[in-house]
């Protein structure tokens, strides 16, 4: 017998005897010590990331994506019958808002809506009127607070025209710095829909990219009724699902060639795209039938995104980084939903990247992305 052929065939007996002997809860009951250890080698997950006994530093992470529901726009709401449910107060309270970032070394929010955007039950032209409220109250928040918010322009996307209308109204105003899209309304396509192209084309144009967001609601889940709940598994499941499905249409439609120059940020980390990429090539490549033609290398395509850094898990976020290198990674924060990062330095610094790494995580792939 082989030395290497030992380990297999000897833990294999091992776990045999160990059944019949009832030893085998005893090396159980060992694992979850060995597994606690070996987790704080890791890191810690986002949640829990605090400032050190030096305490919080100088405010300097750029939030990608950071909601709001200013009041002028929660009064059109409620002027329409749908007041806006679960509002937290810094969504609304900027001076608050502004202290909140202070205290946790955030130095700049880009503003847009959440998961409850009201694209879907408006109609076009109700919509178009509560872009223009959101944009423009966006933009004399910025021209208060000119270092601390910049905004993602809000469109009525039932309508492709009167969402070109929109972006072009406010196209180059001050503090405009990105547009803010969901990534399906009705689990429709929207954004590969040819009368879409135009706006497409103008977003590359004005070099905005574009920050997508899931939409609430069963009739916007991917995975319909069945995510909806009990227990309510969209925001945690769906969401993600809807953002891989994005990210891959986005390649196969062959969108990603047509506008090479367009950038775009996917959220909670891309979902399961980076995950999952590996297979989406291997069956569009191999499988019979399934070949669809691109003019790069499916890899490629993992880097014409950007991605927010909402993984959670220091393990994944290691991940993330390994397929998309640093210089694809923003922070995102989720600000109010959840209180899922509260220290966006601190949850970066656990994994000691060199400083000019860092800083691009940080602030400098923000920088860029966002023209500041």
């Amino acid at each position: 017998m082989k030395n290497s052929d030992a380990p297999a065939q000897g833990s294999a007996l091992a776990r045999r005897d160990f059944m019949k002997l009832g030893v085998g809860g005893a090396i159980l009951t060992a694992l979850p010590a060995a597994v606690a250890a070996q987790s704080k080698e890791k890191g810690v997950d986002w949640w829990d990331a605090r400032p050190g006994k030096a305490g919080i530093g100088k405010p300097v992470a750029i939030d990608c994506h950071a909601h709001w529901s200013p009041e002028p726009y929660n009064k059109a709401l409620t002027d329409l019958g749908q007041p806006i449910a679960n509002n937290y107060p810094l969504n609304s309270d900027l001076e608050k808002r502004v202290q909140w970032m202070d205290e946790h070394e955030v130095q700049m929010h880009c503003l847009t809506l959440s998961g409850s955007m009201p694209w879907q039950w408006t109609s076009a032209e109700q919509g178009a009127h509560l872009a223009q409220i959101i944009n423009d109250t966006g933009i004399e928040v910025h021209q208060k607070y000119p270092t601390r918010f910049v905004l993602g322009i809000e469109m009525p996307i039932r309508d492709p025209q009167l969402a070109l209308k929109e972006l072009n109204r406010v196209a180059g105003k001050p503090g405009v710095r990105a547009v803010h899209l969901p990534d399906s309304m009705d689990r429709h396509d929207y954004i590969i829909d040819p009368n879409f192209a135009p706006v497409l084309a103008r977003i590359e144009e004005l070099g905005y990219p574009i920050i997508f967001h899931q939409m609430d609601g069963i009739a916007n889940n991917y995975g319909g009724d069945r995510v909806s709940g009990p227990p309510n598994l969209a925001a945690g499941l769906d969401a993600p699902t809807d953002h891989t499905v994005l990210a891959t249409k986005l390649i196969m439609s062959g969108v990603l060639d047509k506008y090479p120059n367009l950038q775009m940020v996917l959220p909670h980390a891309g979902g399961a795209f980076p995950y999952l990429a590996g297979r989406i090539e291997h069956f569009f490549t191999h499988f019979p039938g399934q070949h669809v033609s691109l003019a790069r290398p499916y890899r490629e395509y993992l880097r014409r995104f950007y991605y927010d850094y909402l993984i959670y898990y220091p393990e994944a976020f290691r991940f993330l980084v390994t397929m998309v290198g640093t210089d694809r990674i923003v922070v995102g924060t989720d600000i109010f939903a959840a209180r899922d990062v509260e220290y966006p330095t601190e949850v970066l610094d656990q994994f000691n990247f060199p400083p000019a790494e860092r800083d691009l995580i940080l602030k400098g792939n923000a920088i860029k992305l966002l023209h500041l």
